[in-house]
């Protein structure tokens, strides 16, 4: 029987990485990754030096296709398949990123004319600087009682569309003006694959504020926050919005040239990186959890009625599997607090110690020997401000209890504890407000090469993690989707769940929680909790304070 097989393809922060993959049984054949040439820019802009404030985060968006230009190719000259037997391709995101568009549909960043100022760059999903925009929006909506605004959780986050959008009209309203779509880059990759914009409402949904029934906010919210923004959604935001599975077109010539494929290949609309793992778990129906740990973390539960949950980032009617309401929660930085650590925090007698086996290795191993509470040390994992339960930016990282005898590891374990808390704390909400959550899974790079931080996730969490088969679990996703968007009857599938019990994988061995250390986490989590109300809740905002302190100490650079 000749055998079909569909390529996903993973955009994360700083690389991308192309997966082919089986449609029969979701084995993956061949895999390669493509780093960005220009990684994340967040300190000067290319070409000119231009320097960045404080929370910004751009990116190159032809670093986008230059992962297609070299991962796919590459796949596919490793398996040996013949081009023609890729019956599909998909691709996955981190979101929001997003950018603005000219007329003709490219970046306005490509503009020599342009190209010096910030605002025409990629905004990555962790551009933080317009927190100001979020803030003024979520109290505009308060004010009003604007019902979408209980959908994502009582907060608009400044990492999503619309206070991105209104920034850029804030600060560089020349190139709001020359704009002619703000796109996200998820669904710009797909219109550069196909030539034409197919937009999806992964993204649309959970980061744009859109609603399957009721659409984006009223022009009339929006006027009411700037009379600039009134228009917006039927202008720079216009377009149709289509569901998960959907074929957003065909490869191109071109495209199909560069990429080593036939042209006409299916490919799906875009999918937002950790939604498109669940999926690729198996996880289709509700009551299971599922954790995407990587530089963040992102939290996706389905449930057949739609609730109302603090701090979540959004619920979306059919937003992650067809027929059940989405939710999403997150945490805004996870593996980048412990690479933040190795890279800044450690002396040099740990680097010393650690060679040949890595500084991670080094201290994993260590801090394995230490029970529960045995370090002293409790910390709070708001490094890059916090995704879920307070949506706020502004907030920052907190470590207490240290002494003159506090070690590396005993550090490096408390922050693997605190990004604990925090995922305890998002599974609170949901289960206080009728979500429930049953199962754990997780799936991304952490899970399989950190022992340690599964088992205490497992602890504090008093649950047992399943721990998905694949280590590209979200390009898996977007490879099953690309074969939803061929169809069954090119030898794909009809619908993701026909899919997923064909191509999903999770691993025979779990994390099973010790009762024991349950219990000295509980009391940890207590005084966690504590901390987080304190310092999130409005009693001492001192978080904001400093930040606006080091913010006016700092040379101005942007006008």
């Amino acid at each position: 029987m000749k055998k079909s097989y569909a390529i996903g393809v993973d955009y994360g922060t700083e690389s991308g990485r192309a997966l082919l993959v089986d449609i029969s049984n979701g084995a993956e054949i061949a895999t390669h990754v493509t780093k960005y040439p220009h990684g994340v820019i967040d300190e000067r802009l290319p070409v000119s030096g231009r320097r960045l404030e404080a929370d910004w985060a751009l990116q190159h968006p032809d670093d986008y296709l230059e992962v297609l230009r070299q991962s796919v190719p590459a796949v596919v000259r490793e398996s040996g398949v013949d081009p023609a037997d890729v019956i599909g391709i998909g691709i996955d995101f981190t979101a929001c990123t997003m950018l603005p568009l000219d007329s003709a549909g490219q970046p306005l960043c490509f503009d020599p004319q342009h190209r010096d100022n910030p605002h025409s760059w990629v905004k990555l999903w962790k551009h933080h600087a317009a927190q100001e925009e979020a803030n003024r929006i979520n109290e505009a909506a308060e004010q009003r009682g604007e019902a979408f605004l209980a959908r994502y959780g009582g907060k608009i986050s400044s990492e999503w569309m619309l206070a991105k959008v209104w920034q850029i009209l804030n600060e560089a309203p020349e190139l709001y003006d020359q704009t002619d779509q703000f796109l996200e880059a998820a669904d710009w990759v797909v219109s550069q694959m196909t030539g034409q914009i197919a937009k999806n409402s992964c993204t649309a949904g959970y980061k744009a504020i859109w609603h399957k029934e009721q659409g984006y906010p009223s022009s009339d919210f929006l006027g009411s926050l700037d009379p600039r923004l009134a228009d917006l959604t039927s202008t720079k935001l216009r377009g149709a919005i289509h569901p998960l599975g959907t074929k957003a077109g065909g490869l191109t010539e071109e495209m199909a040239m560069s990429l080593g494929l036939r042209a006409g290949t299916a490919v799906a609309v875009a999918n937002v990186d950790a939604h498109a793992a669940v999926p690729a778990v198996g996880v289709v129906e509700p009551g299971k959890l599922v954790m995407a740990m990587g530089t963040s973390i992102c939290h996706l539960l389905l449930d057949e009625t739609e609730k109302q949950v603090e701090g979540m980032c959004g619920v979306v009617e059919d937003g992650i599997i067809p027929g059940y309401y989405g939710y999403e929660a997150g945490q805004s930085a996870v593996g980048d607090i412990f690479a933040w650590y190795v890279e800044q925090g450690v002396p040099a007698y740990v680097e010393q110690a650690a060679a040949g086996i890595g500084v991670h290795e080094w201290l994993e191993q260590q801090a394995s020997a230490y029970q529960p509470g045995e370090t002293g040390l409790l910390a709070l994992d708001w490094w890059n401000g916090n995704r879920s339960v307070l949506v706020n930016a502004d907030l920052t990282g907190l470590l207490i209890g240290c002494t003159l005898q506090t070690k590396p590891e005993e550090i490096y374990r408390a922050l693997l504890e605190a990004t604990a808390f925090g995922t305890r704390k998002i599974i609170d909400a949901f289960n206080d407000n009728g979500v429930k959550v049953n199962e754990l899974y997780a799936c991304g790079g952490l899970p399989q090469r950190n022992r340690l931080l599964m088992q205490i996730y497992a602890d504090v969490t008093g649950r047992e993690i399943k721990i998905a088969d694949s280590t590209q679990t979200p390009a898996l996703g977007a490879a099953m989707f690309g074969a939803v968007a061929a169809g069954a009857a090119a030898g794909g599938y009809d619908n993701i769940v026909d899919a997923a019990e064909q191509m999903a994988r999770v691993r025979e061995e779990t994390f099973q929680p010790n009762s024991a250390h349950t219990a000295v986490y509980d009391k940890l989590y207590a005084e966690y909790c504590t901390l987080h109300d304190y310092f999130g809740r409005g009693a001492n905002p001192i978080m904001k304070r400093l930040k606006q302190i080091s913010e006016e100490a700092a040379q101005p650079s942007i006008s």
